[in-house]
């Protein structure tokens, strides 16, 4: 349950707003301001009991569905959704990235921990459950949004940083969607993965095309390049292994190429 200066909050924001928005009906005398509640619940397709109770601050916890349907009743913008959401300690269902990642298998996040190169795990949303300090250092700008989970698809088609990062940046994004797509045929009941294509179909034209063209890939692994902003060209091989027992996580690793040397195990020792 939220505490009381929550539900304060709360209550004292949805009145606020249901009471700035013009009736559709104008021309009636009316004694308040704004929609009546039964008219912002016809709107939003949910009760007016609840919409009382919620701007009264009562000991109740609306669902993130019916949240949802209040945010588009009252014609919120995207600021105001996300207050709402941030207040009610909800997540946005219609933002599948600040949904908790899937706890990683700990023989993932062991392996990971253990390995002096980058490396890191993906669940089946490929939202990075695990990451060792060598890959929160190579991927710049994924691990920063504290507001947003890490995922790697996201990062991939729509962080400019990302485009920097991979001098090869157009191919990396059809390969990386190809095995995307490799592993949603094994996931298709699954909300998170559902809403995370959803969400890049309409944010990104680079996915959308690809997702598409229906392209499909197995390999996994070879070469993978990095352009990075402090430590210059760096060229790794990628190993995957899929978590045995779930078989939808993904232990990526990247081995600098040529094996470890010297120079690399002083750049990637310490970044704990």
């Amino acid at each position: 349950m939220l505490d009381e200066e929550h539900r304060r909050l709360l209550g004292a924001f949805v009145r606020a707003r249901r009471e700035s928005i013009a009736p559709d009906d104008p021309g009636r005398r009316r004694r308040t301001p704004g929609l009546r509640r039964e008219e912002l619940a016809a709107r939003a397709g949910i009760g007016t009991t609840w919409i009382a109770w919620i701007e009264q601050g009562r000991d109740v916890r609306a669902s993130a569905e019916t949240l949802a349907r209040l945010a588009h009743g009252l014609c919120l913008t995207r600021a105001e959704r996300a207050y709402l959401f941030t207040v009610a300690a909800r997540n946005d269902p219609a933002d599948p990235f600040t949904m908790p990642a899937q706890d990683a298998p700990p023989a993932v996040t062991a392996v990971a921990d253990a390995l002096p190169w980058p490396a890191y795990g993906l669940d089946p949303a490929w939202t990075v459950c695990c990451a060792n300090a060598a890959a929160k250092r190579l991927f710049v700008g994924l691990f920063d949004d504290a507001d947003h989970q890490p995922n790697l698809l996201r990062y991939v088609f729509t962080h400019n940083q990302a485009r920097a990062l991979l001098p090869d940046w157009e191919a990396r994004c059809q390969r990386v969607l190809a095995e995307f797509r490799r592993d949603y045929g094994r996931t298709l009941n699954d909300p998170r993965v559902k809403a995370v294509v959803a969400w890049l179909r309409e944010h990104s034209e680079g996915f959308r095309t690809g997702w598409e063209r229906q392209s499909v890939s197995g390999h996994e692994g070879g070469a993978r390049r990095f352009t990075h902003p402090l430590d210059g060209e760096l060229s790794f091989t990628q190993h995957t292994l899929a978590e045995v027992e779930r078989g939808d996580f993904r232990l990526v690793a990247l081995k600098p190429e040529g094996g470890m040397t010297e120079p690399l195990d002083d750049q990637f020792a310490g970044l704990e």
